[in-house]
Parts: C-alpha cells; structure tokens; sequence
C-alpha cells in the first residue's frame, strides 16, 4: 500500500510558518523525512470495528507481540529505560472486542497478563521481573500458566515486593489495603492468612539485579498507588533498569485526567511519565464520524491512520487505510480528529 502525501500536512506547515512571522508560538512539527518513506509500518491487518468478523478468524494479538518485540530491542539497544506499550488487548480471536463492545476490567486485565505471559520467552534481555500488579494476579497467573517455558522465562512477582525489595517501608499502600489484609487475617485463623490476598508462595524469590522490569496494567482499573509505587521501584533501583510499562494507561496519568490538588502523591510522576518512550502504541480514535489510529512502532515517527470502509468492484467489504498525518511529536486526540476530517473527503489508498 503507497503511502499518500497529504495536502493538509503542506497548508500546516505554511500557516505555522506564517503565524510564526507573526510570533504567536507554534508546535514544531518533523513530517518532511518520513512523509515519502515506504518504510513506514503498516496498521496489523483486520483491526478495523469494519472488519470484525475477520479479527475472529486472526490471531491479531500475536501480530502486535511480533511489532513490540521488534521495537522494544531497538528501544533496549539503543539505552531506552522508560518504555511503554499501549493497544487494545481484546482484538482477534474468537471473542475479539472492539472498544465499542462490552468488557470489563479483569477481562482486559486477563488479556494483559497473558500478551505479555506469551511474550516473555521471545524477549533477549534476561533475567526479567514479570510485574504484575498484585499477589492475587501472581497466584493466578501460575495457576494458568504452568508451561516451563513461560516459567522460566521470570521472575513472576508484584508491584509490592519489586517495591520493597528495592527499599524497604518505600511501598506506598493503597487506600483500603490495611483493611483488606485485617480482614485476611482475620479468617485465616491459626495460620493469620486466609488466602484473600493471594499466596505468598506463589512468588518467585527476588535476588541480584534484573536486566528489565516489565509491568503488565499498572494502575488502570486499580489503585493509582501502583503508578506512584512503579515510579518509587524504577528510581530506587537507580533509574539505570529499563521499566516496560503493558497496557499501564500512561495517558490518564499525563493528561490531567487525576487533578493534582486531589492527588498530590500521584502528582509527583506526572512529568516522569511524560518521559516515557511509547515503542509500541495503537489507540483507536473515533470523532464527528471519521474513524482511525494513533499509531507507533519505535523508531519510527507517528502515524494518523484514517479508515474508510468501501465496496469493491464486486460489492464486497474493503477498508482503505490512510495516513493523514506522520509526525516525530505525538499529536494530540484533537489534532488526530483534525488531521482525520481534512481527509476523510477524499479517496484512500491502501498500501
């Protein structure tokens, strides 16, 4: 499929160069090396909400691990530490979901664990902290995942214990915690531990320095103390082991969605997860009727991706992808929509 070079893209440049004459304060944007590279990755094919019944039949899942992996040793050789990878974890398969569809949050968060539980033995760096967010998550992540070769491929832990290990009395407990863990003690009897919490045991032990931390779903659909806690295990083992951050919802944090005076010890990481290197990103955006993706595969720049649904030459079902805008800065939801309707009137070309 041919990249087309947008018109749009041209105007912008030409008003941000005027307004600049005028010194109102424009964003630089990077679009000239990129906008003619054929090099560009393509969306994973069948991911549009158009072609449902085609993710049902893919095993989409397997194609987003297959860009990560490739994206994210780029990242590790080239000395990255703060990386993240958003996309949707539902995608493909028999039950594949759409945002527009119904899920809940142990749904997504079942998805997360095992995307990055079958991702880990692809993965060069060793020895790897598998992070997940609780005891609870550990205990059933082993439970369905007894394969040595997934076993082996970590060390599978908590947000907790990574915490402490790093510094101890430095985990920040999230409200209700010290209730939850009475109430466990409480009907454990003798042994002072009911299994509510999950089980100790199930916890690999922690020793020497990890090559990588990778943290599956931090903080989104749990408390934010997991997103103060990876910053507070991140610097305490001296900002030098890189932390992967699956499916942490990293925008909530940096986008204002937790106002600060309410949230003073989660304000403290807000410009640290700014910092972070989105290696691998695929968010869907759906505005004032057009329909596409804030896309990334590191190094490469951004993409606007727009999607178009059409009928052949024989009446069936097509979608024509096309990018809108390429860009070396992330650009905002609104500057996504903008750059999706000022195409969305003419024809797209699939590459």
């Amino acid at each position: 499929m041919k990249l087309e070079v947008i018109g749009i893209l041209m105007m912008c440049e030409v008003s941000l160069a005027f307004l600049g004459h005028l010194g109102v304060q424009t964003r630089s944007w990077d679009t000239t090396e990129w906008q003619l590279d054929a090099s560009l990755t393509p969306l994973p094919d069948d991911i549009s909400p158009f072609y449902k019944s085609n993710a049902k039949r893919r095993d989409v899942q397997l194609e987003f691990r297959k860009l990560a992996l490739k994206a994210t040793e780029q990242a590790l050789k080239d000395g990255v530490t703060q990386l993240e990878i958003e996309f949707p974890p539902l995608l493909g398969g028999d039950k594949s979901k759409s945002q527009f569809d119904d899920f809940d949050n142990v749904q997504e968060l079942n998805k997360n664990r095992d995307w990055c539980i079958e991702w880990l033995p692809t993965l060069s760096k060793r020895p790897i902290w598998f992070v997940l967010p609780d005891l609870k998550e550990v205990e059933l992540a082993k439970d369905d995942w007894g394969g040595q070769r997934y076993r082996q491929a970590a060390q599978f832990t908590d947000i907790e214990s990574v915490t402490n290990y790093y510094g101890k009395e430095s985990y920040s407990k999230p409200w209700g915690a010290t209730f939850a863990s009475g109430m466990n003690s409480l009907f454990g009897g003798n042994k002072g531990d009911a299994g509510l919490l999950g089980d100790q045991a199930s916890l690999d032990p922690l020793q020497g320095t990890p090559a990588l931390h990778l943290v599956c779903q931090p903080g989104n659909g749990g408390p934010v103390e997991d997103w103060v806690n990876v910053k507070q295990f991140h610097e305490a083992a001296g900002s030098v082991i890189p932390t992967c951050i699956v499916n942490g919802a990293l925008d909530k944090v940096r986008d204002g969605y937790y106002p600060g005076l309410v949230f003073p010890k989660l304000a403290t990481t807000f410009a640290w997860y700014k910092a972070f290197e989105s290696v691998f990103f695929l968010k869907p955006i759906s505005d004032k009727g057009v329909y596409g993706w804030l896309f990334r595969v590191y190094p490469e720049p951004w993409q606007v991706v727009l999607q178009t649904p059409k009928r052949n030459g024989k009446g069936e079902l097509v979608v024509d992808d096309k990018v809108v805008l390429s860009t070396r800065l992330r650009p905002s939801y609104a500057e996504c929509v903008q750059a999706l309707l000022g195409s969305s009137t003419t024809d797209a070309v699939r590459r």
